[in-house]
């Protein structure tokens, strides 16, 4: 499957994990099937429009917030602010906060 459809995935994975929705709630409130919902944030399954902007609706989160694409680059070099949005967005507020305090405190350090 694409990256786009993997990054896609991520992202619905990354916001129903942070609204504390299963799977299967999930599905309940957009209307679609568990396994679909799964298949997408897999990145196995290419989303209809319809299914995404569902998705996204029972979610709270704008299709524009789904499809934002930081930075991306086309040279093939690794796009490392990219990659830490996706990392730091996959995890709990509590975790990102820390995650934000290690990197002040590491930037202190690279100062003196």
């Amino acid at each position: 499957m694409s990256d786009i459809a993997k990054i896609l995935g991520q992202r619905i994975r990354n916001y129903r994990l942070a609204k504390g929705l299963s799977q299967e709630k999930l599905a309940e409130l957009s209307g679609c099937h568990p396994t679909y919902i799964g298949q997408i944030e897999r990145g196995e399954k290419n989303a209809t429009i319809e299914s995404i902007e569902k998705i996204a609706s029972a979610l709270n989160v704008s299709l524009s917030k789904l499809f934002e694409v930081l930075g991306c680059q086309d040279d093939g070099l690794r796009n490392i602010p990219f990659e830490c949005y996706e990392f730091l967005s996959a995890k709990t507020k509590e975790e990102q906060e820390h995650i934000y305090r290690i990197l002040l405190e590491m930037d202190k350090y690279k100062k003196n």
